[in-house]
């Protein structure tokens, strides 16, 4: 009986310990979260967060993996593979138009990059000082690049004549530039530069045309969750858009001090690069006037609308993007809590 009572006494105060340990530990909802590429220096902006708790904070365990492009993201997204995830809202809205039928289009709840990080690059040797002189002229980039497929775009707001476009891997792009095999190029402003310094360029040798400045307001990389989430577990939504703005609010104040996180998931990277970069989309895409404008992690409807109209042009989509089911903001944190951009 003495020994059947000290079990139970054990047993006992094993369950109460279960019981004390704190609610987070018990019920943190498992969340996927796939990036739109490799762990680079804007990727800070989400393993930050990770790494400093503030997702778990919030009742998540959050997983973040690299990824190796938005229309992949879209698609693990969609797919279910993945709960939410981080891609350009072109490819979004190509996935819908696309997709008209489809049951599991992702769905846009917070704008990161308020403007495209696209942009055309050339040297200053070629002679290309603006838009207009990239009529008759070599161009180069990935087929799937975005600036390359919202390239008509960029060419319509601004009298652009016919080019010649040249195919590559990505890592060749910069490569065919400084060769001269093609006359400029088009990429994400934060990527190609950077890639063309490592190439022996200088900055004060490129032209560098961004989309946002010569009057293509399209949307970048939005963060995107599917629809099944949205249906069974909207809260985990609010509560990861909510620890998101947390750490991205001490990424933009503090860039340096963040590529830390960076560079645990990938010790290869170098930190000053990586830095550069970080600072480099801030600057551009996340902290840019339009932002601040806008506010942050918000849209304008009517923004949204005539990129909706541009893209199904550009793109040539089977079907017309219906802005209306590729954005639900009513996740968003309170304004108080996006008013985190700070200004210049």
């Amino acid at each position: 009986m003495k020994k059947r009572s000290l079990l139970q006494a054990a047993l006992a105060l094993a369950t109460a310990g279960a019981f004390a340990l704190p609610a987070s530990a018990q019920t943190l909802t498992p969340i996927k979260f796939q990036l739109d590429w490799r762990f680079e220096g804007p990727s800070a902006l989400f393993l930050l967060p990770a790494a400093k708790g503030y997702f778990k904070d919030a009742g998540l365990n959050v997983s973040v993996d690299a990824g190796n492009g938005s229309g992949s993201a879209v698609q693990r997204v969609a797919s279910g593979s993945y709960d939410i995830g981080f891609a350009d809202m072109a490819a979004l809205m190509e996935f819908h138009a696309n997709n008209p039928d489809a049951k599991n289009g992702p769905i846009a709840v917070m704008v990161v990059y308020n403007n495209t990080p696209a942009a055309v690059m050339a040297l200053k040797k070629s002679g290309i000082a603006k838009p207009a002189d990239l009529t008759g002229k070599k161009l180069g980039a990935p087929v799937f690049d975005a600036g390359r497929r919202a390239f008509p775009i960029f060419a319509k707001a601004n009298g652009v004549g016919a080019v010649q476009w040249t195919a590559m891997d990505p890592p060749l792009r910069e490569t065919m530039l400084m060769r001269g095999d093609v006359d400029a190029i088009t990429g994400f402003t934060f990527t190609s530069l950077l890639s063309l310094e490592a190439r022996g360029a200088k900055a004060s040798d490129v032209v560098v045309m961004p989309y946002a400045d010569f009057g293509v307001k399209l949307y970048g990389n939005v963060i995107i969750v599917n629809p099944k989430l949205v249906k069974e577990n909207p809260e985990a939504i609010k509560a990861f858009l909510k620890a998101f703005t947390r750490g991205a609010k001490e990424v933009i104040a503090n860039p340096a001090a963040a590529i830390a996180y960076v560079k645990e998931r990938d010790g290869i990277i170098n930190t000053q690069l990586e830095t550069r970069r970080l600072q480099l989309a801030i600057d551009t895409v996340v902290n840019s006037p339009d932002a601040r404008a806008e506010g942050f992690g918000q849209l304008k409807p009517q923004r949204l609308s005539l990129m909706a109209s541009q893209v199904s042009d550009a793109y040539g989509t089977k079907t017309r993007v219906n802005p209306e089911t590729v954005w639900n903001g009513s996740f968003l944190p309170t304004a108080a809590e996006l008013n985190i951009l700070p200004r210049k």
